[in-house]
């Protein structure tokens, strides 16, 4: 039997809209936000690189039904990973800009 992996998401050119989150207990999942004014739910996992994903299209109702899952991992699989994403790299900390320079 061959596993076939699938390649990782391409990080979007476009300009990245912060989106407040906060942290949830998940194996999966690390902070979970919303912007009502948008309808964009903001995900960023407990592995990999911190890369925000943002879920446009996602009424304020999902976000609650999701934050307050009983398994928000499960929850994630089921009714959000299908939806289509934009993917933005990694904020950078506070500071970091300025080293950079």
């Amino acid at each position: 039997m061959t596993i076939q992996r699938i390649a990782p998401a391409a990080v979007t050119e476009e300009k990245y809209a912060p989106i407040p989150m906060a942290p949830v207990t998940s194996n999966q999942v690390a902070a979970i936000g919303h912007d009502p004014a948008t309808n964009t739910l903001a995900v960023t996992f407990t592995r990999g690189l911190g890369h925000v994903y943002h879920y446009p299209d996602v009424s304020a109702e999902l976000h609650a039904q999701f934050v307050g899952a009983e398994s928000i991992g499960t929850f994630f699989g089921k009714h959000i990973k299908p939806l289509p994403f934009k993917k933005f790299p990694a904020p950078k900390a506070k500071g970091e800009e300025a080293k950079a320079a």
